[in-house]
């Protein structure tokens, strides 16, 4: 695999938080290891999930996909999945798509922490 696949996910735990920062593209090459990362992340059953997009300065449609199937598997266990700080264009995408009414969408990871 070639540094142009890979895509690096922080994660910090806070209480029953978990904050992941992914870094870099989201695309079909790295979506796999994303939803691999989130599924990990699901199965520690946190009250909330926070995805802080700020280091994703783009994201195709498989990444959008990896970020529903996560929010649906949210949902199912009663706990939630937030997106914050996303970059403009990808918050783009997500408006075109209305996702952004799907998902809830915050400024800051503060916002977030309360959302």
């Amino acid at each position: 695999m070639d540094d142009q696949s890979r895509l690096s996910v922080a994660v910090e735990r806070h209480e029953n938080m978990i904050i992941a920062r992914p870094d870099g593209d989201i695309d079909l090459s790295v979506s796999p290891s994303l939803r691999a990362t989130l599924a990990d992340l699901h199965d520690e059953t946190p009250d909330r999930i926070i995805m802080d997009l700020e280091s994703v300065d783009y994201m195709d449609s498989s990444g959008i996909a990896t970020l529903v199937e996560s929010m649906q598997k949210a949902r199912l266990a009663g706990h939630g999945f937030i997106l914050c700080r996303v970059t403009e264009r990808v918050r783009t995408v997500f408006e075109i798509a209305n996702l952004d009414k799907i998902f809830t969408i915050t400024g800051t990871v503060e916002e977030a922490r309360i959302a």
